[in-house]
């Protein structure tokens, strides 16, 4: 890595920060947590006042509890020790793990990229809108998918040794694994990076098992307090299998619905501790789906629609929160500017497939201007699917070129997630720091 490259990372990143920290000081105390973030901030409430994860009832009762993931709120939790426990400091945070984002982009494009296609991506990911309008949210999605960015460029880090890139890189995924347990899937895809430069298969499945172990590893002492404090046990948090059985349900179209709607099956209706719910809920799931597999299948379109279809997180989240700042007026023109962004940000990514060096580049232009096309059209969901496949019909070089890897790699690994369980536009957000650091890929280094 250039002195260059390094100077475009700290300007791009300082960028990124004064931006998010500008969006920062218009919602502080005008913002206050809802939905999910209403929940992460109760528990880091409670983290903070040495009570750990666990949840009071309205008759009096305390639970240890673990239905969310607990990464987001201990971060919160241990800031608010120092700092109070005011929803600005979360704010900050996001900021600044955007920051971070944006400078590890910057330096994963570097590895494969001219200087020109570093400063893309550094522009892209500090001015991404989705991802700047998001800072104020005090929710996940973004802030892990920026962690897996992070994590990529520990990985590829040229000055440091193997062993420090496999522990550092697997560090880094198992917080993001904490913060979304479904970002262990990505911890394979940074893995492989370690070897990027000459990836020979059997090297490159070594360090990605090795980062994953890594990433597991940290998350097995919170493990092992879920086994001991609920009722059964719980890898990172106890909702997989209640989300299972939603994405069962032609009900929700492709997205969340209540169970009050759905109806909890009859034999989970005496379980009452979290681990057991969601246990049974898991269970009552895959029945449903070994008794009517094509039905469940046929979900699997609406799942992924909802989830890159609509790329209005930020618009709905803001209005949510305080709708006499943010009115119906407002809600949709940053909805429309958010969805742009997106848009915009999956046809440079399409483009920059389509550039790298590699085999089968005529057929990549042509799945590039499909991807493009189907981009700026209703069912936009097809892009994200066809930038998979440019993707793979570069074949292994892919590898060579970390931020092409990781992008590609965190749209299937989403796509995958959503398709099983069920979908929302904000978690496209997981994806989306990686597929805007591939934008950068549009300057290929033809030397590399």
């Amino acid at each position: 890595m250039s002195h260059d490259a390094r100077g475009i990372a700290t300007r791009c990143g300082l960028l990124a920060l004064v931006v998010r920290l500008a969006v920062v000081a218009v919602a502080a105390g005008r913002l206050p947590p809802v939905d999910d973030a209403t929940y992460y901030q109760i528990v880091a409430e409670r983290i903070a006042q040495g009570l750990g994860y666990t949840w009071a009832w309205p008759d009096g009762t305390v639970t240890f509890a673990a239905n969310y993931p607990v990464g987001y709120p201990a971060l919160l939790g241990a800031l608010y020790v120092v700092t109070g426990a005011r929803p600005v400091v979360a704010m900050v945070l996001n900021a600044v793990v955007g920051a971070a984002a944006t400078y590890a982009g910057v330096l994963l494009v570097s590895r494969a990229a001219t200087r020109r296609g570093a400063l893309l991506a550094g522009l892209v990911v500090a001015l991404e809108p989705a991802l700047v309008l998001y800072t104020p949210a005090l929710m996940t999605e973004a802030f892990a998918g920026e962690l897996a960015v992070v994590g990529a460029a520990v990985a590829t880090a040229p000055r440091w040794n193997y062993g420090v890139r496999v522990v550092g890189s697997g560090l880094v995924c198992g917080v993001a694994t904490l913060v979304r347990p479904e970002l262990l899937l990505f911890a394979p895809f940074v893995g492989a990076l370690v070897h990027f430069r000459a990836p020979a298969l059997r090297r490159v499945l070594l360090a990605a098992l090795a980062v994953t172990a890594v990433a597991f590893a940290v998350c097995l002492p919170w493990t092992a307090r879920n086994c001991a404090r609920l009722d059964r046990c719980a890898f990172v948090s106890a909702n997989a299998g209640q989300n299972l059985l939603i994405g069962t349900s032609p009900l929700g179209k492709g997205g969340w619905v209540g169970l009050d709607r759905m109806g909890v099956p009859a034999e989970c209706r005496s379980e009452f501790g979290e681990g057991g719910k969601d246990r049974c809920f898991g269970r009552a799931a895959r029945r449903i789906i070994r008794a009517d597999a094509p039905a469940w299948l046929a979900l699997v379109p609406a799942k992924l629609a909802m989830t890159f279809n609509y790329g209005t997180a930020a618009a709905y989240y803001l209005s949510t929160s305080n709708p006499a700042l943010v009115g119906e007026r407002a809600k949709l023109g940053i909805g429309a500017l958010e969805l742009l962004g997106q848009r915009v940000v999956l046809v440079l990514a399409a483009a920059a497939l389509a550039r790298l060096p590699g085999p089968r580049r005529r057929l990549r232009r042509v799945v590039a201007v499909a991807c493009g096309m189907l981009a700026l059209s209703p069912p936009a969901w097809l892009a994200f699917l066809l930038l998979v496949l440019e993707g793979a019909l570069v074949g292994r070089s892919l590898l060579r070129m970390p931020a092409a890897w990781l992008g590609v790699g965190a749209v299937a690994v989403t796509a995958l997630t959503h398709a099983v369980f069920f979908g929302a536009g904000r978690y496209a957000l997981v994806c989306l720091p990686a597929v805007a650091v591939l934008s950068g890929m549009l300057c290929p280094d033809r030397k590399d």
